[in-house]
């Protein structure tokens, strides 16, 4: 069985989240809104006089928009950090040689008039009216990876006292699967801290798999063990178990056995037939390309079957320069990779339309940031997170839109910086999950966002 819970990943030093000038100021509200309900009805208590001015009572928080249609998330993951001046936010042409900043490549119009993207974009452009660029996401981590993705999974920084949960998680634990013999959570790609259940507990966290035809590891049956032995070997297992409902709820032997009794029923066919990718037309799997693409077709099949969010890696072992690190010489392969990533989005769209599927699927595409428009000595670019692109296709949103916009040269925000709570508010309205509801760490109330507020624009009214 391939379900994770990890501890907080080492980074060198301990993160303690600091809090933002807008959560100080809400919990300030929340706080003198709690203290007004406390002595609502009584007599007012006696105040000292003061000379200094009266202040403004505190707005209250805006209404939450219309909860959107989506029953099911596929998250692709592009690890290492796509370059938004080179894909999804394309400026004037810079040159690598003479270190001129600007796109690699030229750009080519959309779906959306008057929006541009790369021109090795060309199917998804045709198609991006079915989403949404959302061009100014901005946090403030970029350096290594390691920490940007953890706080771009969770929306949170590392903190020394919580391990928070990733949106993956948040979303399996307030919703489940759709379907009981399947998981909620399944993720293709190796697993890290970045992926898991934090302070839920093991119960919200993935199935993990690394090979697409074969399904997650464990749970297909050796040849030689046939239906009698696996008798056998489970009766002797209902003997060791004996005891284990005596143990307290949050015993590690309790989730152990819950973890045994999940493996038995995702053992069955109804769902190892999923990851039978052969049963798919031959034209419909070349439509999809390569490893990546074969990802995003069992991706379609885990939601067909009620999996709840599926993240599909594009590199499933991500390793400092490989995938989308563009340093270096992988600045000259960069085309390749959003080649792969035009196709297999474009059919993975199509696929899901022709399905009726695409209105009740949230499909994702992120990265942990973005890269600046300047090259380095080598060709490459380095990191970048004030400012990057992210895009949703489909859940039932308003589509064909662009948010926010960077400056000439993709630096900046010039207007509607995306915060990752905002990001992440988004994302759990989009599923009808509301962002101001409170989890808790035991019995330490945790909100489920960072005060995080949706994006507006892409909900009904």
């Amino acid at each position: 069985m391939t379900r994770q819970q990890h501890a907080p990943e080492a980074t060198g030093s301990t993160v303690v989240q600091q809090p933002t000038r807008r959560a100080f100021q809400q919990h300030c509200a929340r706080a003198a809104l709690g203290a007004g309900a406390l002595v609502a009805g009584h007599a007012r208590l006696p105040v000292r006089a003061s000379s200094a001015p009266a202040t403004a009572a505190p707005s209250p928080p805006l209404a939450l928009p219309r909860a959107g249609r989506a029953k099911a998330v596929i998250f692709l993951w592009l690890g290492g950090g796509m370059c938004h001046v080179d894909t999804f936010d394309p400026k004037r042409l810079g040159d690598p040689v003479m270190r001129k900043p600007g796109s690699a490549y030229r750009s080519i119009p959309t779906a959306i008039a008057g929006v541009r993207v790369c021109e090795f974009l060309r199917q998804t452009a045709d198609r991006l009216d079915r989403g949404v660029l959302l061009r100014t996401v901005s946090h403030p981590l970029s350096q290594l990876h390691a920490a940007p993705t953890n706080l771009f999974k969770t929306g949170r920084m590392i903190s020394g006292t919580i391990v928070y949960p990733s949106i993956g998680s948040i979303v399996s634990h307030e919703l489940g699967p759709r379907d009981p013999n399947v998981p909620p959570y399944v993720v293709m790609g190796y697993p890290n801290v970045t992926r898991g259940p934090g302070f839920l507990g093991a119960r919200y966290g993935y199935i993990y798999l690394t090979d697409t035809e074969s399904g997650p590891n464990g749970l297909k049956r050796p040849l030689d063990v046939d239906d009698q032995r696996l008798a056998r070997r489970r009766r002797l297992l209902g003997v060791l178990r004996r005891g284990i409902d005596n143990q307290p709820p949050t015993s590690p032997l309790r989730q152990y056995d819950a973890t045994i009794s999940e493996a038995f029923r995702l053992a069955r066919p109804e769902f190892t037939r999923v990851f039978e990718l052969h049963r798919e037309p031959d034209r419909l799997r070349q439509r999809y390309g390569d490893e990546f693409g074969q990802r995003c077709l069992l991706a379609r099949r885990l939601i067909e079957a009620g999996v709840r969010f599926v993240e599909v890696s594009f590199n499933l072992n991500f390793v400092n320069g490989t995938g989308w690190d563009t340093h270096g010489e992988g600045q000259k392969n960069q085309h390749k990779l959003i080649l792969s990533l035009d196709r297999a989005l474009s059919a993975l769209l199509d696929d899901l339309e022709r399905r009726k599927r695409l209105d009740e699927t949230l499909v994702v595409l992120a990265t942990e940031f973005g890269r600046p428009p300047d090259f380095d000595a080598a060709g490459g670019r380095g990191h970048h997170s004030q400012a990057f692109t992210t895009a949703l296709f489909g859940g039932g949103l308003k589509t064909a839109q662009v948010i926010g916009t960077t400056d000439d040269f993709g630096r900046r925000a010039v207007d509607r910086t995306i915060s990752l709570p905002d990001w992440h508010a988004t994302i759990q309205t989009a599923l009808g999950i509301d962002p101001q509801k409170e989890l808790y760490a035991g019995n330490r109330p945790v909100p489920i966002t960072d005060f995080g507020q949706p994006i507006r624009e892409l909900f009904a009214a």
